[in-house]
């Protein structure tokens, strides 16, 4: 306690519930209650000054800590020949990890939805052809232990990125773990959201910037740039950014994604297709084989230059 002369201050310490502000504030005598440290610890640069270096699958890829990752692949698993033709395109170009939906969440009930656990035999498939890791989205509880099964990182989309229940299972996992931000979400909501997968025991979590909703309607989302270097400054965490979902437009993802490498960012999530104006989903925002190589070249001669002796895994 600090007693002044018009006021005393008391200072509470240990583990404090969400609930303790709002009890202390209707008491007697108390003008006032200010949190003076942030209600995220595991992810908390503060607590953690060193960047954590995310190790991803048996090949251990490296992200985070001037490790640089791309993850690319189809929004959605159609068959074995698009999944294993696009795979080995975007390693060729330099991807290191495979993304590809099994389960997809959609806005309409009626949209194609994913091939389930089929579809994620034909990850292992793809990853047993390349040698690539694999990531993919889990939308249920029901679903971590299969999804942990097939996957080597388990990504967490927007619609679910405050499905605490979710959270807290995919926490019980080893395998990394990729959250994205919500679509209103701020950076304190989103690394709580993080640090429930943190709490559970699971330390290797990347977070995902794929943009917010605004006012503006002429892309899917706003991206924002603003979150690769304040994420830096706030949390250890590695930090991809995703201008596929952010933009929703194939001819605008190159440039957002060069302005997020520019801004600091551990890796990109870029959604690739062989004939996009086929694709069961989100083809208007995949890039063709060839605009993902020549993206792959932008952000590599950006990074020589934001980061010159920073590697990429």
């Amino acid at each position: 306690m600090s007693e002044g002369v018009e006021r005393q201050i008391i200072g509470v310490v240990g583990s404090i519930g969400p609930e303790l502000q709002d009890e202390l504030e209707v008491m007697d005598g108390v003008s006032e209650v200010l949190r003076i440290s942030k209600p995220y610890k595991l992810s908390a640069r503060e607590f953690h000054p060193e960047d954590t270096v995310v190790s991803i699958g048996e090949a251990g890829v490296k992200i985070g800590g001037g490790e640089f990752c791309v993850f690319a692949g189809p929004c959605a698993i159609e068959d074995e020949e698009q999944l294993v033709s696009t795979a080995k395109a975007v390693q060729a170009a330099g991807a290191k990890v495979l993304r590809g939906g099994a389960f997809k969440p959609r806005t309409s009930p009626y949209s194609f939805r994913g091939m389930g656990e089929d579809g994620l035999k034909l990850m292992a498939t793809a990853r047993a052809e390349t040698g690539m890791p694999v990531i993919t989205e889990v939308m249920s509880e029901r679903d971590v232990e299969l999804v942990e099964r097939y996957s080597d990182v388990i990504q967490v989309g927007a619609r679910n990125m405050q499905n605490f229940a979710l959270l807290d299972q995919v926490g019980k996992t080893r395998k990394p773990v990729m959250v994205k931000r919500g679509f209103s979400a701020t950076y304190e909501d989103w690394l709580l959201a993080a640090e429930y997968v943190m709490a559970g025991g699971n330390e290797d979590v990347i977070l995902c910037e794929r943009g917010v909703r605004t006012f503006e309607t002429f892309t899917r989302n706003t991206m924002d740039i603003n979150a690769m270097p304040v994420i830096k400054r706030l949390s250890h965490l590695p930090i991809v950014a995703d201008p596929s979902h952010a933009t929703g437009k194939w001819y605008l993802v190159s440039p957002v994604a060069c302005a997020s490498v520019a801004a600091g960012a551990d890796g990109l999530i870029i959604e690739v297709h062989p004939n996009p104006d086929t694709a069961m989903s989100d083809g208007a925002q995949s890039l063709t084989f060839e605009n993902f190589a020549a993206l792959m070249q932008q952000s590599e001669a950006i990074r020589a230059v934001v980061t010159p002796h920073a590697t990429s895994s």
